[in-house]
């Protein structure tokens, strides 16, 4: 089968398709075909400079999520024929990922795709919701979000920004994007923002009304700034790392909290059926279209699309469709 194998960190213009055998079954496994895979942040990070960590099993296919059909079930409770979707748990990382035609998959990390889901989405949307829709709806859920609060989204050009937007307005929230390039304002407007503010890493005094919630994607950067432009007993839910930096130094909790303002995250690496189920659900009843940046059919495409992730141009989930 055709699959894209890192063996080092490397540039986008080193990856490569190479011809490698399919994977045997084994036991509380599944070999699954390959219909689509998103690509995400986390795999550029994996590709540039993660995979030389002594946790990444190398060589690895990269790839944490897809959309596939499963072709041997092993052990697990699925039938040969049924979609499903898996993401997560050490997939392309410590274990062959996605980005390939057969990917064995531990059963803990796949999950089925009710049939009635292909009558309401496309195959493209559905291989756009995986991993992006996942992380933005638990942080949604993380955040209590309800409706006619008002939610600050940082980092909100991103995938799972854009993909937050349409979720809070489907709940009825006011929603305040940010972005640094005030040409993207446009966009974020089209895709439900109703206020848009440059983020210039100050946004405290932009905000002097405060907002019930934030969600905060460029991560450790911008913390305590986000949390200061919460209103008394407002939540702020880090999920992301745009901003390159993973960790706050010397965090002090007293004084980066203000009083009676609440700090939680989501770590997207625990996806459930129920959950799962509950989100295309969701996303169905809310009749939301998946934001689609652009679609690739060919996996020699790999370095095109590492490179279009990087450039933070595809304003939208970038997609590979296999079939």
């Amino acid at each position: 089968m055709k699959a894209v194998v890192l063996e080092k960190t490397c540039k986008a213009d080193e990856l490569k398709v190479s011809e490698v055998p399919i994977p045997e079954i084994k036991p509380d496994w599944i070999l699954v075909k390959v219909l689509g895979f998103g690509i995400n942040r986390a795999e550029i990070v994996l590709r540039d400079y993660e995979a030389d960590e002594d946790y990444i099993n190398l060589p690895v296919i990269p790839g944490i999520e897809c959309v596939g059909e499963v072709v041997d079930p092993s052990d697990a409770p699925f039938e040969k024929g049924d979609k499903v979707v898996a993401l997560m748990g050490g997939m392309g990382r410590t274990f062959d990922g996605s980005y390939c035609e057969y990917a064995l998959l531990p059963k803990k990390n796949v999950f089925k795709i009710k049939e009635d889901v292909f009558d309401s989405l496309s195959l493209e949307e559905i291989i756009a919701i995986p991993e992006t829709y996942f992380t933005a709806y638990g942080s949604i859920e993380g955040l209590q979000l309800k409706k006619d609060d008002s939610i600050l989204i940082r980092g909100a050009t991103s995938a799972t920004g854009i993909t937050a937007m349409q979720l809070a307005k489907a709940i009825g929230a006011t929603v305040i994007a940010t972005s640094r390039d005030e040409s993207r304002f446009e966009m974020l407007k089209d895709n439900g923002a109703d206020e848009v503010l440059v983020d210039d890493g100050k946004l405290e005094e932009k905000i002097p009304d405060g907002v019930d919630k934030v969600l905060e994607l460029i991560g450790p950067k911008t913390l305590e700034d986000s949390m200061k432009c919460l209103r008394e007993f407002g939540i702020c839910c880090n999920t992301g790392i745009l901003g390159g930096m993973e960790y706050v130094p010397e965090f002090d909790p007293i004084k980066t909290i203000p009083n009676n303002r609440y700090l939680t995250s989501f770590f997207s690496n625990y996806p459930t059926q129920e959950i799962m189920d509950r989100l295309f659900q969701f996303v169905i009843d809310n009749d939301i279209s998946p934001k689609i940046g652009k679609i690739f059919t060919d996996l020699d495409e790999i370095s095109q699309a590492h490179k279009l992730m990087e450039s933070n141009e595809a304003q939208g989930k970038i997609i590979f469709r296999l079939i």
